[in-house]
């Protein structure tokens, strides 16, 4: 006692493709001021407030990041790899503290990944 198998129904259905184009996949880069700092950052949000907070010339910890915006110790040191050194292109330097590594921004030398978009660019 086999069952036969039913046939698959066929939809024939017209329906038009939109062809509206969305929003571009690429990224403007940001503009960065002759100080290192970014000159188009929105204010009040938690990535200027990190910003700030290493361009502090004492520095900051990853627990002083972590209690100032909620985020959790992995996602702060993606931030700070990925935002911070490779898309924004500032200097990050960490050095070990007293209380644990420091993190600040150095305006001093300029960041290989910025160097590295400025050649792209050009």
């Amino acid at each position: 006692m086999t069952r036969t198998k039913s046939k698959r129904k066929t939809v024939t259905s017209s329906r038009m493709m939109k062809t509206a184009k969305g929003k571009s996949s690429t990224r403007p880069a940001p503009v960065i001021a002759a100080s290192g700092a970014v000159a188009k950052m929105r204010a009040g949000t938690k990535n200027a407030q990190v910003v700030s907070m290493l361009q502090d010339r004492a520095g900051t910890t990853i627990a002083a990041i972590v209690a100032a915006t909620g985020w959790q110790q992995h996602s702060v040191r993606g931030f700070l790899a990925g935002v911070v050194r490779k898309k924004l292109g500032l200097n990050l330097v960490s050095e070990p503290g007293e209380s644990g590594r420091v993190y600040r921004i150095v305006n001093d030398v300029a960041s290989p990944a910025k160097a590295d978009r400025v050649k792209q660019a050009a």
